[in-house]
């Protein structure tokens, strides 16, 4: 059955008021056939809308007031989702342990949800009237994978002999109007050096509508026998992407008035070099993406730091992260323990799930975090409170292994709790900021 299943009915609104149900089934407005969620919201707000509801074998039309939410809300707001049908060499997905839970291994690259939650996608499976509809509903911005702009290159990088349109779908967006969000996945001896090079100038040519392009490096883990043998982005690969990116950034700013080619984070901080300003960031625009996420907490750490009080109720706590962040912890946790009434420690876990490669905060499990915790309290003292990096938790409560804080803090018998930002950590750890300086 086409159209969108209704799961609730808001008390009191339009939708309400004119009888509509749970479990009727909305398949069409104005007359317009109804897909997903986008059509909904995008026939809905073209006036007055008319809705035609399934209600068992009954059909029949309700006309909604103007300017009044409807109070709809949908069981399944996009029905099926588009799955990828690439084999691309530097797949993440295809590089996890077995037995995780089914979500992650599902790979989706559907263009609607690019606009609706900011995912990448390939676009190797949009039709020409996938295209259409994206420039006719104004389905702006989104957030393309392109990694590499010559065809050849692309499709090889992605199995995919449909990854050659690229610059066809990109030049139509673009035409059509679409901001668009891309990056690179650098892999090194493919699609770096020249290529890299080439992938930027012809994506930056399209500015205004191309409006970022983040380079960020390739993830491998242990997983990969009888994958591509992909080569790791090294201190020296990273320096050299800095020293390009840097001066692409000079020049485009001349040219467009924007910087328009962003590096991760991960580049910064493999080559030991300090994040760029706040500034030129342009707005953090890849923030999500891993770009600028440094500067943010760097920035955030400092108002933090002028506020620390001279002492607080005493403490001692450890404070867990990945080996990539541990050099940026570092001088946060050497401050905190200037604060009279604070111990506190930082420890640096080793990722054993995915592979000692994989160094970032974001993929460490509860397993690991415990093993590395029951090892250091073998040789120093117990601490009071565990802070755990939030950003390795999934909606906030489990982490990639689906163990929970609460199950982390029995095995290791001490709490546990997790903080994203410097402000966060303050607060866990009990510190109250004085209003200087604030």
């Amino acid at each position: 059955m086409s159209g969108l299943k209704i799961e609730a009915v808001e008390p009191g609104s339009a939708a309400f008021k004119a009888g509509l149900m749970a479990g009727d089934q909305l398949t069409a407005v104005g007359g317009k056939r109804v897909r997903d969620i986008i059509d909904y919201y995008f026939y809905v707000g073209t006036g007055y809308p008319v809705l035609t509801i399934r209600r068992g074998e009954k059909e029949f039309r309700v006309s909604l007031p103007a300017g009044e939410r409807p109070g709809l809300s949908f069981a399944a707001p996009f029905g099926r989702i588009r799955r990828c049908t690439n084999r691309c060499l530097f797949c993440f997905v295809d590089q996890q342990p077995p037995e995780l839970r089914a979500s992650l291994y599902f790979k989706d690259d559907d263009y609607r949800l690019s606009f609706w939650e900011g995912n990448f996608v390939t676009l190797t499976n949009c039709t020409s009237r996938d295209l259409e509809r994206i420039v006719a509903q104004r389905l702006s911005p989104l957030y393309v994978s392109v990694h590499s702009t010559n065809p050849q290159l692309r499709a090889r990088l992605m199995g995919n002999p449909r990854a050659a349109q690229i610059n066809t779908q990109l030049a139509v967006l673009a035409a059509g109007g679409i901001t668009l969000h891309t990056q690179v996945v650098l892999c090194p001896g493919l699609n770096d050096g020249a290529e890299l090079e080439r992938t930027v100038r012809d994506l930056a040519s399209l500015f205004p509508a191309v409006r970022s392009v983040a380079v960020v490096p390739v993830g491998l883990t242990a997983y990969r026998a009888g994958l591509y043998p992909l080569r790791p982005v090294t201190p020296v690969v990273a320096a050299a992407v800095l020293e390009a990116v840097t001066a692409w950034q000079r020049e485009f700013r001349r040219r467009y008035g924007s910087r328009i080619v962003f590096a991760a984070d991960e580049f910064y901080l493999l080559a030991g070099e300090r994040a760029p300003a706040a500034r030129d960031y342009e707005g953090f625009v890849q923030i999500e993406n891993g770009v600028g996420l440094v500067r943010r907490f760097c920035d955030s750490w400092k108002r933090v730091e002028r506020r620390l009080p001279p002492q607080t109720k005493p403490l001692h706590a450890m404070v867990v992260t990945g080996k990539l962040a541990a050099s940026l912890l570092r001088p946060v946790v050497t401050r905190l323990n200037a604060v009279a009434g604070l111990k506190v420690e930082l420890l640096s876990v080793t990722n054993h799930f995915f592979g000692e490669s994989v160094t970032v905060a974001g993929l460490l499990t509860g397993q690991d975090i415990g093993t590395a915790l029951l090892a250091a309290f073998r040789e120093r003292t117990r601490p009071q409170l565990v802070v755990v990096p939030a950003v390795a938790l999934r909606e906030g409560r489990v982490f990639l292994d689906e163990m929970t804080c609460a199950e982390l803090a029995a095995r290791v018998g001490c709490p546990v709790v997790a903080a994203a930002t410097p402000r966060e950590l303050t607060e866990v750890l009990g510190i109250k900021l004085t209003r200087r300086n604030a």
